[in-house]
């Protein structure tokens, strides 16, 4: 009997996959866009064949990237929780912010080619459902925040992101002032665009 993992794939399958996708998230950060399927398959210690198998193009890989990034990094940041619902909060969007800044290149390939479709976003988004609805029933939060609020955080975040911040002392700061409106406050925020929009 062939041995498997959770999606059915046989086990030197899975590997293989594994090997291909982190092979690619760091080819492409450290050379961007240009690294061809042939020199992610060198670094994953491959063959050629086996990366067409997996994935017929650029785009397909770069999405397996991405949600290789949000399975192994940031759900397990999301997973983590104590006896302080705020802290958790704040510490899983901080461990998501510090993971996607680490990703810059391999964020702005899946914007232009198209590769964070729309399950990709609603599987990141979904990570952050249940700190956000601990800390809701905890009172901590603004009760009319939805997961896609901690989202637009994060992007808000990423985008003060720059060469010459290297330590990421603005996108601390910033996240730390992004995170201080997710508190109750007396006001109520405008409502979202509909779901529709985004997809999530």
């Amino acid at each position: 009997m062939t041995a498997t993992d959770g999606h059915g794939l046989r086990a030197d399958a899975a590997r293989n996959y594994e090997r291909i996708v982190v092979a690619a998230g760091q080819a492409f950060e450290e050379a961007g866009s240009a690294v061809t399927l042939e020199e992610v398959a060198r670094r994953a210690g491959v063959g050629v064949a086996t990366v067409y198998r997996r994935f017929r193009n650029r785009e397909q890989l770069i999405r397996a990237v991405f949600q290789h990034i949000v399975a192994a990094e940031i759900e397990p940041a999301m997973a983590v929780e104590t006896d302080d619902p705020w802290r958790d909060l704040v510490s899983s969007l901080e461990a998501t912010v510090e993971v996607l800044a680490g990703r810059k290149v391999v964020l702005a390939i899946a914007r232009e080619t198209r590769a964070l479709d729309l399950e990709s976003m609603r599987r990141f988004v979904a990570t952050m459902d249940r700190p956000l609805r601990r800390a809701a029933e905890a009172g901590v939060v603004r009760p009319e925040l939805v997961a896609r609020d901690l989202a637009a955080v994060t992007i808000m975040a990423l985008a003060t992101v720059h060469p010459r911040d290297p330590g990421g002392a603005d996108r601390k700061r910033y996240l730390a002032l992004l995170i201080d409106g997710l508190r109750p406050a007396p006001t109520v925020l405008p409502p979202p665009s509909t779901p529709d929009v985004h997809g999530v």
